[in-house]
């Protein structure tokens, strides 16, 4: 017999993921049936999936409850693999909990377990911030080839708690010309994988002391997406880090999904955005 597994669909900067409900941590997903629910045509359709656990339910997690965080965000990408972390995921999965009553985020910054560490979320004037932590820029340099690039260009590493490359485009044009039905090819390749973001900074790139860059991303593990959080955080920092001395703290990040907000503050950078819950419903899992 199936199993009927209830669920929740939210959305951060169209983003998309599958919310489920287990805080025991009874469930235990084979990466088939990660993929069966995240297909958009024969199942609920999403990037990934967010699975609700107490921390304390999940071996990963004894760190998140030595902490004090009672929730870990266990997140699995749309063909099954894990994540350490997501930043568009983690700004649903604080709504989901503040909404359903698990926690609230009136009553002070709220902690959740991820792999890459407990993370802190607060509300902010765009939705929710989460303070992604301590990020580092890795300047050896990774050549990036993609379809509609004619020559491969070179990226930088930006680890903001998962790994990212981050490709600078010289025009509008060469962003909205990328075919990313395509994976890119990282020269070296990355050990575990990264994220792949190609930016195209504003113009002028600096209005009121705020930064402002177009991006477009490919998530490893799902393909291109219409946003990824901790990838604008990524692409905020290289641009920062390209510009160099005098370069602001601040910036605005527009991907295909919307805008987010991305500060550094003290060697740390916090990622802020809307999250939205869509529709709840069960589902069968075969």
């Amino acid at each position: 017999m199936p199993q009927t597994l209830a669920f929740t669909k939210g959305h951060g900067t169209g983003n998309d993921f599958v919310i489920l409900p287990d805080a025991e941590g009874a469930l235990a997903l084979t990466d088939d049936q990660v993929a069966a629910l995240c297909d958009r045509r024969f199942g609920i359709g999403g990037d990934g999936i967010l699975r609700v656990v107490r921390s304390t339910a999940i071996d990963e997690g004894a760190d998140a409850a030595a902490s004090g965080a009672e929730w870990f965000m266990d997140y699995r990408n749309a063909d099954g693999s894990k994540a350490e972390m997501c930043g568009n995921g983690i700004r649903v999965f604080a709504r989901y909990l503040d909404e359903t009553g698990l926690a609230s985020l009136d009553a002070g910054p709220l902690a959740i377990g991820t792999r890459a560490g407990v993370k802190t979320l607060t509300r902010s004037d765009l939705g929710l911030e989460v303070d992604l932590g301590v990020f580092r820029v890795d300047e050896t340099e990774v050549l990036v080839r993609a379809r509609g690039l004619g020559v491969a260009r070179p990226g930088v590493g930006i680890d903001v708690g998962n790994p990212h490359v981050v490709v600078a485009l010289f025009t509008p044009a060469e962003l909205e010309g990328l075919d990313l039905t395509v994976q890119p090819v990282l020269e070296p390749v990355p050990p575990h994988g990264a994220n792949v973001e190609f930016v195209v900074p504003a113009d002028p790139l600096v209005q009121g002391g705020v930064g402002s860059i177009r991006m477009r991303v490919f998530e490893r593990g799902v393909g291109e997406t219409l946003s990824c959080g901790t990838g604008v955080a990524a692409a905020a920092l290289a641009v920062r880090h390209w510009a160099g001395r005098g370069a602001p703290d601040d910036w605005t990040v527009d991907v295909p999904g919307g805008r987010l907000g991305v500060r550094m503050r003290e060697g740390r950078v916090l990622l802020s955005g809307p999250a939205t819950l869509v529709f709840s419903g069960d589902v069968a899992l075969a």
